[in-house]
């Protein structure tokens, strides 16, 4: 039997990937919808029982990384289960989310007291198999309590999505990725007068054994739609100078 060299190197990939502690995704979906931004992944699958981090140095950015979020929530995540939102303000506008085919009464909003309670809360959601999704908010995302949330989802496969409100915080964490999305003018149909669909610059600034980039893309019609070619972000220090 002869192997080509193709399937050499998918498996020594496969097997890398495995080193790493990446298993084999269970459930990959067959259809992508042309999402290029898709293969900057292992095996090409947004990363699930994961913790997503998310830099937010202000309300605007906030706002539209839980827009973003929500599109990957009802994109990649199971629509059978319940997601809790956890923040110490009540920011976001449970209606609004039905933009991202998330039905509210699916969505449980918690309000702690204090920091403190919000590390608690988030952990505690992060151990519970019955939920899909954990969206929270924190002020101290450090490394010690990002491992802690990454350990507790590679047992249930809960996925979290934390908004670091302290980007210029760029320490070293445990999260398998870090986005940061910023608004972009949206686009009308044939120069109608109106609001647009919600439309993003996405910066994929690091994935765990992956390669980041950063894409243009807008959410039409229930799902992401790229506006513009992807590209892949160079390190400073891999950068040739002249």
């Amino acid at each position: 039997m002869v192997v080509s060299k193709s399937d050499i190197i998918s498996r020594l990939q496969k097997e890398i990937l495995s080193l790493g502690g990446v298993k084999t995704p269970i459930g990959m979906p067959m259809d992508n919808n042309g999402l290029s931004f898709l293969q900057h992944f292992p095996y090409g699958v947004f990363p699930t029982g994961a913790i997503h981090e998310f830099m937010c140095g202000s309300a605007e950015e906030k706002a539209v990384s839980c827009g973003f979020i929500g599109g990957l929530i009802s994109t990649f995540l199971p629509q059978h289960g319940v997601i809790l939102w956890i923040s110490r303000t009540q920011a976001v506008f449970p209606h609004a989310l039905c933009t991202f085919n998330i039905e509210p009464h699916k969505v449980i909003f918690i309000h702690p007291k204090c920091e403190k309670e919000v590390w608690w809360c988030i952990e505690e959601a992060l151990r519970c198999n019955r939920i899909i999704a954990v969206v929270t908010e924190m002020k101290d995302l450090n490394f010690t309590n990002s491992r802690r949330f990454q350990l507790a989802v590679e047992q249930t496969k809960v996925t979290g999505f934390i908004l670091n409100a302290r980007p210029e915080n760029t320490s070293t964490s445990g999260c398998t990725s870090r986005w940061k999305i910023t608004s972009l003018p949206s686009r009308l149909a044939d120069g109608m007068p109106g609001v647009g669909y919600p439309k993003w610059k996405v910066e994929l600034q690091k994935i765990r054994n992956g390669k980041t980039g950063f894409w243009e893309m807008e959410w039409i019609g229930g799902q992401f739609k790229h506006t513009k070619r992807e590209e892949i972000i160079i390190p400073m220090k891999e950068r040739k100078t002249g």
